[in-house]
């Protein structure tokens, strides 16, 4: 018999371009929290199972305005920002990082204060219908295996990245690693405790290579994380060409791009996530199609810092691999709905170009804009896809991590395609009834 049926609508990618819609189903979920199967009425078994499940209680009937949705993945966040999500976005990157950033990240020395921020951070990510996020920690290690022990206890799928920034240059004295090797030393260190805390749980955190970005750590620093990614085959996340600074910055001091620089250092691989990449040339997306490397699209992040916007389109339709960051907190919101839909708004700003004193024929990226199927897409399967998990659709095999969704209320009669449409569009936190991962529920409102 099976552990968990739920019962009801639910949606998943079919591919980039389309979502599936299932009306009247029922999803079939084992001990381990895997799918074992998903059936149709006119299955010959339908109403047996469905009958067992009810008799054994272990029936999720979802109501007639409820939805079934993967739970989302979010490829870029920043959890100790948490406390300064919304403030200072008119400044330039530098100038943010410098006043509000960097003072914030530093007082995480604090392990008290760290369990404080953390605890509501991880209920906050769960609460907006994310299962899995990708996050930067700081440079403390008792603070990162906080946020680690953290999603551990409420259920999140977390890779934690110790954060290292070594260059005195780059980097306030207050905050900042004191040698390579002293950085080198500490990101092993967590290493360890984070593989013997998820042996002690056995849960899925993992942890993360994590040189904040070139301008911040030392060639020294970059060659060895790059050793130990390899070392103790790990993801790897930074930051790729986020903003004019920022690209600028690499070129100064290698005379080539931050792509190069990264894969010069061995930090681009099939597990490395990169964020941002809005001044990502021809050239660098090849180098990051050859590595496999994928790019955390942050959509309201990059309309603050960004100086520009990622052509979605175009790397989806060349082979690169893209998933979806809310990038807290050059990001206001933990929402990857709010980013799916920013995804969306920026692509036809991208088509349509901003500046009206030219014609309309040159003002433009023609093809740019994407559809809600794909920025979908990025929130559920680009995102799996990099972390080369078995999750983000609802099919047989992957893991039930899943968000219950209420839809708002409407006069129109609408078709499956216009329901998740509407979903899409209008969902909020408050909206979002429970959320599973593993076949288990991590989130719920009363």
């Amino acid at each position: 018999m099976e552990e968990l049926v739920i019962h009801g609508t639910y949606f998943t990618s079919k591919n980039i371009n389309e979502v599936e819609s299932h009306e009247d189903h029922i999803i079939c979920i084992d001990r381990s929290g895997t799918i074992t199967r998903t059936l149709s009425p006119t299955n010959d078994e339908y109403s047996q199972i469905l009958n067992d499940a009810r008799q054994a209680e272990r029936l999720i009937e979802l109501k007639a305005n409820q939805y079934l949705l993967p739970g989302f993945i979010d490829l870029h966040v920043h959890a100790p920002q948490w406390p300064q999500a919304g403030l200072a976005l008119d400044l330039p990157l530098a100038d943010w990082l410098n006043h509000y950033t960097f003072p914030l990240e530093a007082k995480f020395a604090d392990s008290h204060y760290a369990r404080h921020v953390y605890q509501e951070f991880v209920h906050q990510l769960l609460s907006h219908g994310t299962t899995t996020a990708m996050m930067f920690g700081t440079i403390h290690n008792d603070a990162n295996v906080e946020l680690a022990r953290q999603s551990i206890m409420q259920g999140l799928r977390a890779f934690v990245g110790q954060v290292v920034m070594d260059n005195p240059e780059q980097t306030p004295d207050y905050y900042q690693n004191q040698s390579p090797a002293s950085a080198l030393h500490a990101t092993e260190q967590f290493i360890k405790e984070i593989f013997e805390l998820a042996k002690r749980n056995s849960s899925t955190v993992v942890p993360v290579i994590t040189p904040r970005f070139v301008p911040s750590c030392t060639d020294e620093a970059l060659t060895g994380l790059g050793q130990l990614a390899k070392q103790y085959d790990l993801p790897i996340q930074s930051h790729l060409s986020e903003s004019d600074w920022e690209h600028g910055y690499a070129i100064k001091r290698f005379g080539i791009h931050d792509t190069a620089v990264m894969d010069h250092f061995h930090l681009l691989t099939e597990k490395s996530v990169m964020a941002h990449g809005t001044q990502l040339t021809a050239d660098d997306l090849t180098i990051l199609r050859q590595r496999g490397t994928t790019i955390a699209h942050c959509p309201i992040s990059n309309i603050y810092f960004g100086n520009g916007v990622l052509p979605v389109r175009k790397m989806l339709a060349d082979g690169n691999c893209v998933g979806l960051g809310s990038d807290i907190s050059g990001g206001y919101s933990p929402s990857l709905y709010h980013n799916i839909r920013q995804a969306v708004k920026s692509s036809q700003m991208l088509m349509d170009g901003v500046d009206s004193s030219l014609p309309p024929m040159v003002r433009g990226v023609k093809g740019s804009r994407i559809t809600m199927a794909n920025a979908f897409y990025l929130a559920t399967v680009g995102g799996a896809k990099a972390l080369q998990l078995k999750v983000g659709k609802i099919i047989p095999g992957f893991q039930a991590d899943f968000q219950i969704v209420n839809a708002h209320q409407t006069l129109m009669k609408l078709t499956s395609a216009d329901i998740f449409q509407r979903l899409m569009y209008q969902t909020e936190q408050q909206d979002i009834q429970s959320v599973y991962v593993a076949g288990k529920k991590v989130y719920g409102r009363e």
